[in-house]
């Protein structure tokens, strides 16, 4: 009989220590370290055994001419068939978490029950009560849906009740940091039982074909909580974001097996549940005050799919030694390299200013592109001048002050073309004029592209584009001083 012992985990990685000690030595973290039972033989590297272990059979890399590839499961939601890459494949295991209250229950209630008339489909609640869940499918219009739905939290039930011919398409588990496996001593959510109870279930789905949702806390950090091994052991994962004061929600591919990476999924929280948002650029964009200073518009890239959204930037005098810098969906330390190289390369007098940088409508952008956007947005803000309303901005800063392109800029372009945006600030690339001269003359329709392009090298010239104008200069057609390269 294998000898019981005990083994310190810590909570955060998963790491495993010989004894207790209040500072985790692999990731750092403090007081995260938590006494669990194991298991000496298995623990062992020569723990497998006696007797030998049966030959596995080798196949080829080339797919079989007579080989069908499986069929994916449209959900039926165009948002959450394009971060799932097209739809669910069978036989995959999907971790969402996000913040409590955000709506990851309400999401994955609307795909089960949307996924009901073709598929059978099972929800698991580990947390509600079934007439908890029964309550939320009745406000959400969904109590006629065919879903089945239990209440457990022993992972020994849950695969006893599922591993049979007749097992389910679809289930949902929600949430694994209430599962346990009765064959350890640990309490749920500890590291060992997330860890173990999430490998059956997904042994369980492999085996099965089934489609396995899991549903993961978050950290106060913002990361899933438990081991980060289980998000490794997953196919799929998906956040999903957004910020308490704002109706949108954004469904974010984290890791993607069967699909794009980083791809998004726009949706609005109603009082009858998640509806999907067709056109997120110009939901974005439709409180828009556009006559104010300290604001610009950035064409960004997130995964496939173009988004424009509003930078609001505030400078103002601080009344304290250090001034204050704060951001909201945006890295403050990007913040803080801009606003170097505004004061280093440009002269502008930054230091003795509060900068207050928000991205409207509760989007986190994480490209380096959104730099020169960002820009625009604090030297508009300092300066009092105003970007033009018709006009988006993009482009990387390096630490010269110089500005570099960034990819995909005519997928952006046509974007802001679309909604009605006519001009762009933009990077100059080494080949912008050979380019020039080659291709066709663009389009003069405003909804196919941005009808003229102004591209800029050194931040200097975003400074002269945006500097104060005088009356002699009011005049001007683009809004924009004449001092930078256009292309039209």
């Amino acid at each position: 009989m294998a000898k019981a012992t005990s083994v310190f985990a810590c909570q955060e990685c998963g790491a495993t220590h010989s004894k207790w000690s209040g500072r985790c030595d692999a990731c750092g973290a403090w007081n995260t370290i938590i006494e669990e039972s194991g298991n000496a033989e298995a623990a062992r590297p020569g723990g497998l055994g006696k007797g030998r272990g049966k030959k596995i059979e080798f196949v080829g890399l080339a797919t079989p001419a007579d080989h069908q590839k499986p069929p994916r499961l449209p959900t039926g939601l165009a948002e959450f068939d394009r971060v799932a890459g097209g739809g669910l494949v069978p036989g995959s295991a999907i971790l969402v978490g996000g913040d409590p209250g955000i709506g990851k229950s309400t999401l994955l209630l609307q795909v089960t029950a949307a996924l009901a008339g073709s598929y059978r489909c099972v929800y698991i609640s580990g947390e509600e009560a079934v007439d908890q869940v029964r309550l939320r499918a009745e406000r959400l219009g969904l109590a006629d849906a065919p879903v089945e739905l239990a209440s457990a939290t022993n992972v020994r039930d849950i695969v006893a009740s599922l591993d049979d011919a007749h097992a389910p398409q679809v289930v949902v588990a929600d949430s694994i940091q209430t599962l346990f496996m009765d064959t350890l001593d640990s309490a749920p959510g500890t590291v060992a039982q997330v860890r173990a109870s999430a490998q059956e279930l997904i042994r369980l789905c492999k085996r099965r074909g089934i489609v396995l949702f899991l549903v993961g806390h978050v950290t106060k950090e913002g990361t899933i909580a438990g081991p980060k091994v289980l998000e490794h052991m997953v196919d799929t994962v998906l956040y999903f974001e957004g910020e308490r004061g704002h109706q949108f929600r954004i469904l974010r591919a984290v890791k993607n097996r069967f699909g794009p990476a980083d791809e998004i999924g726009v949706f609005e929280m109603q009082d009858s549940g998640l509806s999907q948002v067709a056109n997120p650029s110009a939901l974005f964009l439709a409180d828009r005050d556009r006559a104010a200073s300290g604001t610009s518009v950035f064409a960004g890239m997130e995964g496939t799919r173009p988004m424009l959204v509003e930078i609001q930037a505030l400078t103002a005098p601080t009344s304290f030694g250090t001034p204050r810098r704060a951001v909201v969906g945006w890295d403050s330390g990007r913040l803080n390299m801009v606003l170097a190289v505004l004061e280093a390369r440009c002269g502008l007098g930054m230091g003795q200013n509060d900068v207050y940088l928000n991205v409207a409508g509760g989007l986190r952008i994480s490209e380096p592109a959104a730099d020169l956007a960002v820009a625009a947005a604090l030297v508009s803000s300092l300066n009092g001048s105003v970007v033009p309303a018709d006009t988006v901005v993009f482009g990387e800063i390096g630490l010269s002050g110089e500005v570099r392109p960034v990819s995909r800029e005519d997928v952006r372009l046509k974007e802001a073309g679309k909604l009605g945006f006519k001009r762009a600030i933009v990077p100059e690339t080494r080949g912008t004029k050979k380019e020039r001269a080659s291709k066709p003359a663009e389009s003069a329709n405003p909804r196919e592209a941005a009808a003229q392009t102004v591209r800029i090298r050194h931040l200097n010239e975003l400074l002269d584009l945006l500097a104060p104008r005088r009356a002699s200069e009011s005049a001007s057609p683009t809004g924009l001083r004449p001092a930078a390269r256009a292309e039209s």
